[in-house]
């Protein structure tokens, strides 16, 4: 799972990448490590599991984790090489999904490089350099494909596929609002095309804002633009994202407590990062171990299986299945066993988010 932090310079791109770096280093038992400089694994808040954990009282707690990319800052021309416009696309053809950073403050003594706040024209300037080189794409495979396509049938429909792409970009609409369907998503795979990854708008606001998000102007015009296209947004500081991460879990707590808040920005923006990629999370535990493992929604019993190891999804024969919210009432797996609300699910069965599943398997 690796999502891309993209905006333009002097957004607060970088101070919300070093936040969530941050943020999550100071936690205890929360794996995390810094492959590059531009590169942090960060784990997704999980109250589950703590809750979990106190029950039975493992050795340690591994929660799922997402991969974050802090992405070169773009400029108006990009696509053209203009700036690191070359360095930004070949980074973030290498993410599934983008978290773009728009500026909804002010500040004179941060300079704005269009030199005015205005959000919607930020996101339109990275939108069309996206849909720029994404334009560039599909005009090289179509004069491949024009030829190819005459009596193919798989040739004609990737024809017909690329100019239905080609024509939206030409009306200014990103490859994403267009909701392509599995086959068809599968035609251009392939092709990196960037315009296509799913986008979570981050609202960076100033610190007067937080307590009443409702009065920022800026904030109510992407949510606007953002509902057009369906895409989430979420609302944060960074400087104040910035302080907290300096903090202990105790000082974190009482901080947000005081500012009457139940979470951080970080924490909504990873959980949300998260729901963006149709991601959740099903559980184990047991004495050595309470662990969150990823999967996509909609996954069968045998495949989730796999994600522990290999052979469980091979020699799958059955998953005994509660859901955690149903143990941790039992106070343990023997009673819940007792009351009947461990269930024995086959190889159809659809892990539910929140399931705690311990998988049955013979090789």
């Amino acid at each position: 799972m690796k999502l891309g932090i993209v905006g333009l310079p002097n957004v607060g791109k970088s101070t919300l990448f070093n936040a969530l770096t941050a943020a999550k280093a100071e936690a205890e038992n929360y794996p995390f490590c810094t492959i590059e400089p531009n590169v942090g694994i960060v784990p997704v808040p999980d109250e589950r599991l703590d809750l979990l954990a106190r029950l039975i009282n493992p050795e340690k707690i591994t929660p799922a984790t997402i991969e974050f990319y802090d992405i070169a800052g773009l400029v108006r021309g990009a696509s053209k090489g203009e700036g690191l416009g070359n360095k930004f696309l070949s980074h973030i053809r290498e993410v599934e999904s983008l978290i773009h950073v728009v500026r909804c403050f002010e500040d004179d003594n941060i300079t704005h490089v269009e030199g005015k706040i205005d959000p919607i024209h930020d996101i339109e300037i990275i939108n069309l350099e996206l849909m720029l080189s994404d334009l560039e794409i599909i005009d090289n495979r179509l004069q491949k494909v024009e030829k190819l396509a005459k009596g193919n049938k798989a040739y004609s429909k990737e024809f017909e596929l690329l100019n239905r792409l080609k024509k939206a970009i030409e009306e200014g609409k990103p490859l994403r609002s267009l909701n392509l369907e599995y086959d068809e998503i599968n035609i251009i795979k392939n092709y990196g095309l960037l315009s296509l990854k799913p986008v979570l708008y981050a609202c960076n606001i100033g610190e007067e804002d937080l307590l009443d998000v409702g009065k920022n102007k800026y904030v109510d015009l992407v949510e606007e633009y953002a509902k057009k296209e369906e895409s989430q947004v979420v609302v944060f500081s960074a400087k104040i994202e910035a302080e907290i991460s300096q903090l202990s879990k105790e000082e974190k707590e009482i901080f947000l407590s005081e500012l009457g808040l139940k979470e951080s920005g970080l924490d909504r923006l990873v959980k949300a990062s998260y729901d963006l990629l149709g991601l959740m999370s099903f559980l184990t535990a047991g004495p050595k171990e309470v662990r969150a493992w990823t999967i996509k929604k909609g996954t069968k019993a045998p495949q989730a299986a796999g994600k522990i190891h290999s052979d469980m999804e091979k020699g799958f024969i059955r998953a005994e299945v509660i859901n955690y919210k149903d143990l941790l009432e039992c106070g343990g797996m023997a009673k819940a066993k007792e009351k009947g609300l461990v269930r024995l699910e086959g190889k159809d069965y659809i892990i539910q988010d929140g399931d705690v599943v311990l998988f049955r398997f013979n090789v």
